[in-house]
């Protein structure tokens, strides 16, 4: 089997990416922002000037590699980046990639992602869109964990069913159809049933899905990939689990608190909450129906807290600097004062992160100061200023716009 997936990429590397397009844009993501990284593998402490190795794993034409150079070579971090992938198509693209940015902390490999621990033990390992497409997916997920140093941590993304639905009765229909054809004719072929679905088709009624819009490589890798797998939160935990991993983060958080899919009611909101968090997770992930994807963050140290935000209590670390993602602090803080709200868009939904507008003069200074300095700022005690950053702290790192970090 694998020898059919490398030849898909190596007709047809995924996802389909010109090099030229480096000169005018860097596509950035979950997981693996650094920001993310710091916050969800190390606690928000993790000290910059030390250098950092990193493995992109299955790394395909770069999306994730080129994010994590590109941010990480802007800062002046040290880092050695290891590409390992079994496609010579992607490889080539992801280098042309790197060489238009002018990139020199990235060390490429074709290889297999099983054979990761043969390049050292590593401090961060990104993975996505790999694990669910192995014969064995559990062998993967402990290759990775045996390649990462004792406080390292994976950065990951696997399909989810719910938001696949249509996919893989597709994907069936289609094997039996035309999945002994050349891969061109296949892709012709398919094309056109695709196109001829009925109405009641589940495929055609989900909204969630798009790959097949974007392009041969997109159509080719959702519906006629030789393997291919989804895996629901509690099943994403089994195997990190067995793998050593403890799972410390999932992007975005909120789509994963259960209250958010649920009438405002005493008596079901108390059963919630004496569920375990990764029950809570699944019942999330089971009354959503529109999870397509697990972002996730896994960490060597099992011992982490719960990765879901509305569970955590706010940090008390007063040397965390707490930083926001895309947003401007001052812009943030006037549309508070305005609105006391924003409303934010997830998964065809639109969920309000609810501010009070009292806050506002608190998210002005995320600017780059640890949270002790903005205690002071304001005048506040500890106990005043945990009360009051608690009502930014949930709201925000739930939408995953708020993280910890001392460089990024």
């Amino acid at each position: 089997m694998t020898h059919k997936i490398r030849d898909q990429y190596e007709q047809l590397p995924y996802p389909e990416r010109d090099p030229a397009d480096e000169k005018k844009r860097l596509i950035t993501g979950s997981p693996s922002h650094p920001g993310e990284i710091d916050t969800y593998i190390f606690g928000g402490m993790r000290d910059w000037s030390q250098p950092i190795k990193i493995l992109v794993a299955g790394g395909g034409t770069g999306d994730s590699l080129i994010m994590l150079a590109s941010m990480l070579a802007a800062k002046k971090v040290t880092a050695a980046i290891h590409y390992i992938d079994l496609s010579h198509a992607a490889r080539k693209i992801a280098e042309q990639r790197a060489e238009i940015r002018g990139l020199q902390n990235i060390i490429f490999h074709s290889d297999d992602i099983l054979n990761a621990s043969s390049y050292g033990a590593f401090d961060y390992i990104d993975c996505c869109g790999v694990l669910h497409h192995l014969e064995e997916p559990q062998a993967g997920f402990k290759a990775l964990a045996d390649a990462l140093k004792p406080e390292g941590g994976l950065g990951g993304m696997v399909y989810a069913p719910f938001g696949r639905t249509g996919i893989y009765p597709l994907q069936a229909a289609l094997r039996s159809l035309v999945g002994d054809l050349p891969t061109r004719e296949k892709l012709s072929q398919a094309k056109k049933i695709v196109e001829g679905l009925p109405e009641t088709n589940w495929f055609s009624k989900n909204d969630f899905v798009g790959d097949h819009k974007n392009g041969d490589a997109g159509f080719y890798d959702l519906l006629l990939h030789a393997q291919d797998r989804a895996f629901t939160v509690t099943q994403l935990n089994t195997y990190l689990q067995r793998a050593g991993l403890g799972l410390c983060g999932l992007i975005e958080p909120i789509l994963y608190n259960p209250s958010k899919y649920l009438p405002d009611e005493a008596e079901i909101r108390t059963r919630v909450k004496q569920m375990p968090p990764i029950e809570q997770a699944q019942l999330a992930e089971n009354l959503s129906g529109a999870i397509k994807t697990h972002v996730f963050y896994a960490c060597k140290s099992v011992s982490k807290e719960s990765p879901f935000s509305h569970l955590n209590p706010p940090p008390t670390n007063m040397q965390l600097v707490p930083r926001l993602k895309n947003i401007d602090p001052e812009k943030l803080a006037n549309h508070v004062t305005k609105k006391g709200r924003l409303t934010i868009g997830l998964n065809g939904r639109s969920y309000d992160c609810v501010l009070a507008k009292k806050l506002a003069p608190m998210i002005a200074l995320i600017d780059g100061r640890p949270l002790g300095n903005i205690a002071s700022t304001l005048g506040l005690d500890p106990i005043s200023f945990q009360n009051q950053w608690r009502q930014v702290h949930h709201p925000l790192s739930e939408f995953n716009v708020l993280y910890y970090s001392r460089k990024f």
